[in-house]
């Protein structure tokens, strides 16, 4: 069951069928799973973040599922990952990072069956209709050239005033047509997060 704060829960797909006028087969694939939440915090300063922590752990999993729900693959055949917070007027940066950093990852990587790599991350402040970049990177090895990429995610009623919004991208593969070298999909160890 969705927790209280949610206000609204969005899920959008992209697919990629054509790039630099070459087919792109098959579409390359990014779902961004959007929740926009009650800031508990908003217009005051509180030194416990606890509350905000635990809300980022169950966006983790919720996020994370609904993404692999909208891909359509199992979670373990997830390539890139990402996560991206806007927090309204009334909030903090940190109010973000207290989602986004100290328990969201593990549920994510749970519903992923892995992903050493560290999840890329971006936050702001900003009224409604503001987008972001969720920055992405392959979710078993960082140095993979062919995923570094990003999604804009804006949804035109949030985040008001004293909301958050969280949003989670996660792909079924890398950029179209990639070709700046690096370490291959298929060169993955997969152990360190790095290589």
């Amino acid at each position: 069951m969705p927790d209280p704060l949610i206000r609204t829960l969005t899920v959008i797909l992209e697919e990629t069928h054509r790039e630099a006028d070459q087919p792109i087969q098959p579409p390359t694939r990014k779902a961004a799973a959007v929740a926009v939440i009650g800031n508990p915090f908003a217009g005051r300063f509180v030194e416990d973040l606890s509350e905000l922590i635990e809300v980022g752990e169950m966006l983790g999993r919720l996020l994370a599922e609904r993404a692999v729900a909208a891909l359509g693959i199992p979670g373990s055949t997830v390539h890139s990952f990402g996560k991206a917070a806007i927090v309204g007027e009334d909030g903090e940066l940190e109010h973000a990072a207290a989602i986004l950093h100290p328990k969201f990852g593990a549920p994510v990587r749970a519903v992923l069956a892995k992903g050493p790599a560290l999840i890329p991350s971006a936050k702001k402040r900003g009224g409604i209709g503001t987008a972001i970049d969720v920055p992405l990177g392959h979710k078993d090895a960082a140095y993979v050239r062919s995923h570094f990429d990003a999604m804009e995610v804006r949804l035109p009623h949030a985040p008001r005033r004293d909301e958050i919004l969280v949003a989670l991208v996660l792909t079924d593969s890398g950029r179209p047509l990639p070709r700046v070298g690096g370490l291959t999909v298929d060169q993955i160890e997969g152990r360190d997060g790095l290589r």
